[in-house]
């Protein structure tokens, strides 16, 4: 979206004014300028509600922000895997906004979830790229719908607390176009976000913020951005290079506006990013002018939002494991019911740091079990340990007892506040000691159990699991997750959520085990392209519960698949889904495509495409889910783009990534070219070409045919060794080839090729 025709523009702006426009004129608001009728537009924390700070408050203003609905962060919401849910949450967002005349909502964060230990991985959606950009756009989509903005974060490769303002994350090309921009690239591209928000850290040595080739000439040259790029909270160190670079808008004001005027004066800084970067502050401010300008009242939704809060919360719980189809419990049972665990009864449903929200209220599930069941009396509850972690040897003993003779036992375990927040990285993925101990403690009164976690991230399984009955993974599930969490167990709901990152069986299992995070400033992604499944499919390597895994309390089949080409390298895939079971559910089909042979190395499977099913019992529908170009494609360095080898692609389609139910082959004619054939071009290399390999051929037959090289020239027979020999060294071995013999081919090559694509 541009500015309207009635947008100031810079250049009736001093060199001054147009400075100081680039700097916020407070920690929450852009610059006031009253002599120009230049309005501030708030900006306040997000991305599973609103943070704004009261009038009077600290600068932070963590914890002690205005009353707004905490839905679940991105770990929980993301596991829905459901973008029209996600949207109506962010529609909820802006409104709460709206109410509180906040502009821009910073979110959504959709870096890539490199390794378990990451400390704001409950921000983020998962190890896969696909997967953050559907959700990340839904998002935008949602909170922009009504005129509010929002601010894409943290661009880029921010997957890591640790050193996070200074840490300079090391990733080669492949790695950075296949895995940490696309979620970025497709959000961009799809639902246009109002500004983005660059990281603290750097890429490849260069601070984001002064990343030109990131601001400008991807993001705005190869993506079309044309919103506004602002700074994380103190990450600009060098004004007029992050000016310069493509940044903004710096926030919050270092005070030093005053250089960008002395830098133009001295003819240091062109004036034209000043302009350039002026105007999209006064496009900002244009484009949020509906939300300021709309009149909604705080208390509006409050209860309509609670119930939205509990839907997400539904769907983004994950069941993992039910022996037995112990889950769901009876409601009407007269048998006595253990619930144990601090968490059942004071909730951990969020994580620490800015996205911290003052929820409107906070449903705990120990009074949604009490409310839920027939009986309430038959509920014996027992925290069992402490928050603060610390080992109580009486809280056990009771816990125990609890469990003594009931039929069930539901143990809330998690992750405490201290254990994961912004700001620090995890050093483990184990539950606290005290709680292994707790749960070792109850199965050995052989009760059935099942565990019902909260966490911000991945925590390790084994070997615990195995005592379990069932394992429902809670996540952090917002405001309502206590009363979600109840409808869950009770069969009122039925499961839906699936993982969107691996649980693995131990962190040293994990691909980035060795690299994370690194040290002296540096971090190097060293598993290259393989984060999350594709490492583990690629080492066939065994998991504790794979990507995209969830269990229902109904069954659903798969039949029927037809897959019809749509254009060049694009298909449809079809295919039947029936809800088998008893009970109403919904399945999350996911489609990963497998290159057989590829020139380059790539991930075993990858997925492309995904829809999530509501399905009555009996019922069945079909479902088609569209492959573009980019589903078959790789980023190639040597052309600096996507590309598409010709030949065959393996369509999998099924409930998980280690869960296919359907295959299919299909043939693409892709859209890789070769390379420019040059001296240093290998034997092998030549002979393959479809120009050079005749040219070789008929050069050794001819000019060099009393040459030992002429002796064969077959692809299929020649020796490894000379396949690997660079044409520009044969004279060094070969007394009758000469560098004018090379040079000569190399020219032949070429004008053969300008023929061929003429």
């Amino acid at each position: 979206m541009h500015a309207s025709k009635h947008t100031k523009r810079p250049e009736h702006l001093t060199l001054g004014q147009k400075a100081a426009l680039t700097s916020g004129g407070d920690f929450w608001h852009t610059q006031t300028l009253p002599k120009a009728g230049i309005a501030p537009v708030m900006l306040a924390d997000g991305p599973h509600g609103l943070r704004k700070q009261p009038a009077g408050g600290d600068a932070l203003g963590i914890g002690t922000s205005v009353p707004a609905t905490c839905f679940p962060p991105l770990v929980g919401l993301g596991s829905s895997w459901n973008p029209s849910l996600v949207e109506r949450v962010g529609r909820a967002i802006a409104r709460e906004a709206i109410a509180h005349q906040v502009g821009v909502v910073l979110g959504p964060g959709v870096n890539i979830k490199r390794s378990p230990l990451g400390g704001r991985n409950f921000e983020y959606v998962s190890e896969d790229p696909l997967l953050t950009g559907c959700i990340g756009a839904a998002w935008v989509n949602g909170v922009q719908s009504l005129g509010v903005g929002t601010s894409l974060k943290h661009f880029a490769v921010n997957s890591q607390e640790t050193d996070r303002l200074r840490v300079s994350a090391e990733v080669d090309e492949r790695t950075l176009r296949e895995i940490y921009l696309p979620a970025f690239e497709h959000i961009v591209t799809t639902a246009r976000p109002t500004t983005v928000m660059c990281a603290y850290n750097g890429v490849n040595g260069v601070p984001c913020s002064q990343n030109s080739w990131l601001l400008t000439d991807v993001l705005r040259g190869e993506w079309g951005f044309d919103g506004l790029v602002v700074s994380d909270w103190g990450a600009v160190s060098d004004r007029a290079a992050a000016l310069e670079a493509g940044l903004d808008l710096e926030m919050p004001p270092s005070g030093a506006d005053h250089t960008l005027v002395e830098a133009v004066r001295a003819g240091d800084l062109d004036e034209q990013y000043l302009d350039a970067s002026a105007r999209r502050v006064l496009e900002l401010i244009e484009r949020t002018a509906r939300a300021r300008d709309t009149e909604i009242g705080t208390a509006a939704g409050v209860e309509e939002h609670h119930a939205l809060a509990r839907v997400a919360a539904t769907e983004s719980a994950v069941l993992l494991r039910n022996e037995g189809s112990v889950l769901p419990l009876d409601p009407h049972a007269g048998t006595p019911l253990a619930v144990i665990g601090a968490f059942a009864e004071t909730p951990r449903f969020q994580g620490g740091g800015s996205s911290h929200v003052v929820p409107t209220r906070v449903d705990n599930a120990l009074e949604a079990i009490r409310a839920t069941v027939t009986d309430p009396a038959r509920i014996r509850f027992a925290p069992g340990f402490t928050l603060d972690g610390i080992p109580d040897g009486q809280l056990v003993e009771q816990a125990v007892e609890a469990a003594r003779g009931a039929a069930q036992v539901l143990l809330f375990l998690g992750l405490p506040d201290a254990a994961e927040s912004e700001g620090f990285d995890r050093t483990d993925i184990l539950l606290p000691a005290d709680q292994l101990a707790l749960l070792n403690a109850v199965a050995e009164t052989d009760a059935s159990i099942v565990v019902v976690l909260s966490n911000g991230a991945t925590v390790q399984m084994t070997p615990w699991q195995d005592r379990t009955a069932a394992v429902l993974e809670g996540w952090l599930l917002g405001q309502a997750g206590g009363s979600a969490l109840a409808d869950l167990l009770f069969g009122i709901a039925n499961p839906s959520g699936r993982l969107t990152e691996t649980v693995p069986l131990r962190l040293e299992d994990t691909p980035s085990y060795l690299h994370f995070p690194g040290g002296d400033g540096h971090v190097h992604h060293g598993e290259g392209l393989f984060v999350g499944y594709r490492s583990y499919d690629a080492l066939g390597k065994a998991v504790a519960h794979p990507f995209g895994h969830g269990l229902s309390y109904t069954t659903f089949d798969y039949s029927d698949l037809d897959v019809t080409e749509t254009g060049p390298n694009r298909f449809a895939a079809s295919f039947t889904v029936t809800n088998s079971g008893s009970r109403a559910g919904a399945e999350v089909t996911q489609l990963y495509v497998h290159q057989p042979v590829s020139r380059l190395r790539r991930p075993v499977q990858e997925l492309k495409a995904f829809e999530k099913v509501f399905l009555d019992p009996g019922e069945h529908t079909r479902v088609t889910l569209d492959l573009d170009e980019r589903s078959f494609a790789y980023w190639s360095p040597r052309d600096s783009g996507w590309m598409v080898d010709p030949g065959a692609f393996e369509l999998r389609i099924g409930a998980s990534s280690r869960d296919v139910r359907l295959r299919a082959t299909v043939h693409c004619d892709g859209t890789a070219r070769p390379g420019r054939l040059a001296a240093d071009s290998t034997i092998g290399e030549w002979l393959a070409d479809p120009v050079g390999g005749p040219l070789l051929a008929a050069a050794m037959a001819t000019d060099l045919a009393d040459s030992p090289v002429s002796v064969t020239l077959d692809a299929s027979e020649i020796s490894a060794m000379a396949a690997a020999l660079p044409l520009a060294r044969i004279p060094a071995f070969l007394a009758g080839v000469t560098h004018d013999h090379i040079a000569a081919l190399v020219a032949a090559a070429d004008e053969a090729r300008a023929t061929t694509e003429a």
